[in-house]
């Protein structure tokens, strides 16, 4: 996860954050996604403008509880499902101030918090002031005269408060906005995901889910071969860059790589174009015409739709594999190839066998080795990184700038199935991209009416699925990084990209330190 403390760095949110401190002499701090204060965790402790939170924050006992309280405040939020940056006022800290968070969510993916604490309104002032006190005595805190610090806590109006609000909002709303932020947040899930032995990118396949990590290690292990390879999957799944990351890794990457659709042709053009054909065959045929068979000769054929093939063809496809022979379109000569065949289907062949409009000898020389291609409604974990993948191509491209989705529209996405899988969310988020205009962040207002009809909170059960699934295989890594390390917290926090104070916390928060070997470090 990003570093939250990066974010202060940003010229907007320390321009904002310093008008905050100067007008109500307040300060703005950071949490990570599960509530830890940024500057604590790092050893700092930036001192607030009144005696109670500076004498709390000096003790061990009252710092403990100043940082256990906002832990427990972003615990509510998120059991609120709080998805847009906008300011909430919850229960008081413990030594009686109120807080006011607003929660920095990015594509469905929670970053940290803004939090402001030591402060209290005008009405609250008497009683709140005097409960403050009874705490810090409770604490055996000294702050001199209980008077003149009760005195000088920042009082703010309720028309104030709003203004505050309104604020961090806009500091949230900048982090959100920043190109920084989202390139640190792609760098990161790189790294992470590198350490943890897992791949962002394959070739020009994007995905960290589990069921990527599987195709990419099923590819590396075929490329290599000879073997002919069927790669199944719905519309829309990535077939064709599936098949060329398959000739990239393989031995005839330098070779011709070539391409047809079976369903793009009538039988007797398929034909043609598959054999080839000679002169004369057929009325338009002046000269002999080479086939995508010849022309792949040393290199990858890929078939795409090879399940809409009729018998008579797939009689001819299932010769060329059996003995890597065929005879031209009007012609009576026999020619060779040597070319390595890569076919694709989105239809079922199994059942189209048992209904007899699919060659079963032939289904078994396609599939020597299969790869499936899971659906996107199974891999919603790939969500973010695809769109910020097609954000950056689409600003590289149009020249129109970076830009993010809002956090209704990533909702959205998450809630939708995906009938045309990743070609549907590419076409999506371009035309989004599109009517935007000049606007920095997208909103909604440009979705097909397949994802406008749909809920707005619609999306909350399978944002709750995602969080699960990336805290298993943020669980997995560190398990994994712990027995590589001999449990060696300081430098797997190191290769992770995070402090030692956040791995010790994270191994004790997925219930690893009892699984130790060896005494920690």
């Amino acid at each position: 996860m990003l570093d939250i403390r990066c974010l202060e760095q940003l010229h907007s949110v320390r321009r904002l954050r310093d008008m905050i401190r100067e007008w109500w002499r307040i300060e703005v701090g950071f949490t990570d996604s599960e509530g830890y204060v940024a500057d604590h965790a790092h050893g700092l402790v930036t001192p607030p403008q009144n005696a109670f939170c500076r004498a709390a924050l000096g003790s061990s006992e009252g710092f403990r509880r100043c940082n256990q309280s906002v832990a427990e405040a972003v615990k509510r939020l998120k059991d609120a499902s709080l998805g847009s940056p906008r300011a909430v006022r919850l229960d008081p800290c413990h030594l009686g101030f109120p807080l006011l968070f607003v929660p920095i969510i990015r594509q469905g993916l929670a970053l940290g918090h803004l939090f402001v604490g030591g402060f209290l309104t005008e009405s609250e002032r008497q009683l709140r002031g005097d409960e403050i006190a009874t705490h810090s005595q409770l604490l055996g805190l000294e702050v001199g005269s209980v008077v003149d610090a009760v005195d000088d806590i920042p009082l703010l109006t309720d028309g104030e408060l709003q203004h505050l609000a309104s604020l961090m909002e806009l500091m949230a709303e900048e982090i959100l906005l920043a190109p920084e932020v989202a390139r640190a947040l792609a760098e990161q899930a790189e790294a992470s995901a590198e350490a943890g032995g897992r791949r962002l990118r394959f070739e020009d396949i994007i995905g960290l889910s589990p069921a990527m990590q599987e195709l990419y290690a099923l590819i590396e292990r075929v490329a290599p071969t000879e073997s002919t390879v069927l790669i199944t999957g719905e519309d829309g799944t990535g077939k064709e860059l599936v098949a060329r990351a398959i000739h990239a890794r393989g031995r005839r990457s330098e070779k011709s790589y070539v391409i047809r659709n079976c369903s793009a042709f009538n039988e007797n053009l398929l034909e043609s174009e598959l054999f080839g054909h000679v002169r004369g065959a057929f009325t338009g045929a002046e000269r002999d015409r080479m086939g995508v068979f010849e022309a792949a000769d040393s290199g990858t054929l890929f078939l795409d739709e090879v399940g809409d093939t009729s018998p008579a063809m797939q009689v001819k496809l299932l010769r060329v594999l059996q003995e890597g022979t065929f005879i031209p379109v009007g012609s009576t000569q026999e020619r060779t190839t040597n070319a390595r065949l890569v076919a694709a289907t989105n239809r079922p062949l199994k059942d189209m066998i048992r209904a007899g409009s699919f060659r079963k000898d032939l289904y078994y020389r396609l599939n020597v080795i299969n790869l499936h291609l899971p659906p996107l409604r199974d891999r919603t974990e790939d969500l973010p990184h695809l769109c910020d993948h097609f954000l950056a191509r689409l600003a590289e491209r149009t020249g129109l700038g970076e830009k993010v989705l809002s956090n209704e529209v990533m909702g959205r996405f998450f809630a939708y199935d995906w009938p045309g899988n990743i070609r549907e969310l590419q076409s999506e988020v371009e035309r989004l991209y599109v009517l935007s205009g000049e606007a920095r962040q997208i909103g909604p207002k440009g979705l097909s009416p397949a994802l406008k009809q749909l809920s707005p909170g619609a999306g909350r059960k399978k944002r709750a699925r995602l969080g699960e699934i990336v805290s298993n295989v943020e669980r997995d890594v560190i398990a994994e990084g712990l027995i590589r390390t001999g449990w060696n917290k300081s430098q797997l926090a190191t290769q992770l990209g995070i402090s030692r104070t956040t791995l010790i916390r994270k191994i004790r928060d997925f219930g690893l330190e009892d699984v130790s070997p060896v005494t920690s470090r």
